[in-house]
């Protein structure tokens, strides 16, 4: 049980979002206890419902209508069916804006104004919303106008520059991440971005219009390889499984596998170097600091990989552990979820669904020891929760609902 109401208990979100970037910053959110009202299409709802298969299954391993995308983004929520192309579906969605906290949406740049959608005019009736615009390139610049999309975004902002094996080697050349990180990175810099603005409204009393961009975004995370670029003038390259600058760090074959070196620092080397019996390569003078290992990479892991290869996966994952040398195997996503450390954090959840009884959930990362993150409901079907926002919210009555609803 909660110790204390959830850290967001009382917040209200009018969610005008879909597929990724949106739902992810909206599902945060609602994670930590905010109200959060998904305004759908009629019929259609969130583009996600139908990137399937796989769809979830229910309690008797039936598909249900939930594709796994949507479900993924889409905890916590109520779902609430309205045309907002239409003048009375604008009416309803400016009403409930009236009411909310925080409004956020990632339509096109200008996309809400012919509604009476746009920030200016939800501020005209709320001053004190929190009004968040996701985007591919944000409200200003030559690109604001373009449509923007994870995959192009990975492009675009570097991160396929830097991500993949070697040009020179078998294999190599441009590579995505294997999941949407430039839409995820955005729905958590949002996330970010919307509690800061609720923290300076205690003072002010004021909403205020966040800005965020997708390519802001995929840039702002490239963190120390852009201070490589800009320390050198030189733009990184791609190091398949290595990394810039650190060594050894990356994959190695060993007699029956793969497994991951992570050498931090030189005493690790050192360790490192006892385990796989060439303890003189710590006091070699190329070696010895991490600087020189950097440098002398192509010299040091043809020597690393052969010594490798002579041990067995798990036998070295042991010794290197003993040692305090940091090393993990490359599981699948099977495997993740039979790992000791996943079973114990409890990372894998059985959520409230109302169709399927309950639905898995992966659990928040976010832990609060006092007012943890609650888990109410899996992701909504769709217009699960019309009838209930709109009596509540509106004071609708059941005659009224139903022709809204037609």
């Amino acid at each position: 049980m909660s110790k204390r109401p959830a850290p967001l208990a009382g917040i209200r979100v009018l969610d005008l979002t879909r597929v990724l970037a949106g739902p992810w910053c909206t599902q945060n959110l609602a994670d930590l206890g905010a109200e959060v009202i998904k305004i759908e299409r009629p019929g259609t709802g969130d583009d996600t419902r139908g990137w399937g298969p796989p769809y979830m299954k229910d309690a008797q391993g039936h598909e249900t209508t939930e594709a796994a995308y949507y479900v993924s983004a889409n905890r916590n929520k109520k779902s609430v069916a309205l045309d907002i192309a239409s003048s009375r579906g604008a009416d309803v969605v400016r009403e409930l804006a009236r009411q909310c906290d925080v409004f956020v949406e990632n339509f096109k740049v200008g996309g809400l104004r012919k509604y009476g959608l746009d920030y200016e005019s939800i501020k005209a009736v709320n001053p004190a919303i929190i009004y968040c615009s996701i985007t591919g390139f944000g409200q200003t610049g030559p690109y604001a106008s373009r449509p923007g999309y994870d995959f192009m975004i990975q492009a675009m902002g570097g991160l396929m520059s830097i991500t993949g094996e070697r040009d020179d080697l078998p294999g190599g050349g441009p590579q995505k991440a294997g999941v949407a990180v430039a839409d995820l990175m955005t729905g958590m810099y949002s996330t970010v971005a919307i509690l800061a603005a609720l923290y300076e409204r205690r003072n002010s009393g004021l909403g205020q219009h966040i800005d965020m961009a997708l390519l802001d975004c995929q840039v702002a995370m490239l963190a120390n390889q852009n201070m490589n670029y800009m320390a050198s003038g030189e733009s990184p390259r791609r190091a398949g499984n290595a990394h810039q600058n650190l060594v050894p760090y990356q994959v190695f074959a060993a007699a029956d596998g793969h497994l991951i070196v992570a050498v931090g620092n030189d005493s690790q080397f050192r360790a490192y170097c006892s385990v796989i019996g060439r303890p003189e390569l710590a006091e070699d003078a190329r070696f010895q600091k991490n600087s020189g290992r950097v440098v002398n990479r192509e010299a040091l892991i043809p020597i690393l990989a052969e010594a490798m290869l002579t041990g067995k996966r798990d036998d070295w994952l042991a010794r290197l552990e003993a040692a305090g040398v940091p090393a993990g195997p490359i599981n699948t996503i099977e495997q993740v979820y039979q790992d000791p450390q996943v079973l114990a954090r409890g990372l894998r959840l059985e959520v409230p669904h109302t169709s399927a009884g309950t639905l898995p959930t992966v659990a928040s990362p976010l832990r609060l020891s006092d007012s943890p993150v609650q888990y109410r409901r899996a992701a909504p079907l769709l217009g699960e929760h019309t009838a209930e926002v709109l009596q509540q919210y509106l004071n609708l009555s059941e005659e009224e609902i139903k022709e809204f609803m037609k």
